[in-house]
């Protein structure tokens, strides 16, 4: 147990999904900022920016769907997202666009365990949904 941000004693949250796709998105963002600027670093970075972010905003749509249909489109839509980041972080480390390349191998292995974690999720839904 733990106490809340308003002194009320809670279950400790051990696993937190929109904040490890908050913190994911901060990584991504301060990762853009360092990327060179040159014409190709100014274009992948804001490519690596809008899609680096968007699986955080997504899943919030997600966890308001309206049935279990548009939440299994709202998370594919997510895994989209989080697939072009993978690609775009691939070509700022193949280039290099980047000074510390190691760096984008830490946010690579993230996007890899959340692309993991929904392909789960989706399946999840898929099946919950075959059962009614």
């Amino acid at each position: 147990m733990v106490l809340n941000e308003i002194g009320i004693m809670q279950k400790e949250r051990k696993y937190d999904l929109s904040e490890r796709l908050i913190e994911f998105s901060v990584s991504v963002i301060r990762l853009s900022d360092k990327v060179f600027k040159t014409s190709a670093g100014v274009y992948l970075s804001g490519q690596l920016v809008r899609s680096g972010t968007a699986p955080a905003l997504l899943y919030g749509e997600a966890q308001s769907a309206e049935s279990r249909n548009d939440f299994i489109h709202k998370v594919k839509i997510l895994l989209k997202e989080l697939r072009e980041t993978k690609n775009n972080l691939r070509i700022i480390r193949a280039v290099p666009l980047i000074d510390d390349v190691a760096q984008i191998d830490a946010i690579i292995q993230e996007n890899d365990e959340l692309i993991s974690i929904f392909v789960a999720s989706v399946e999840t839904a898929k099946k919950n949904q075959q059962r009614k």
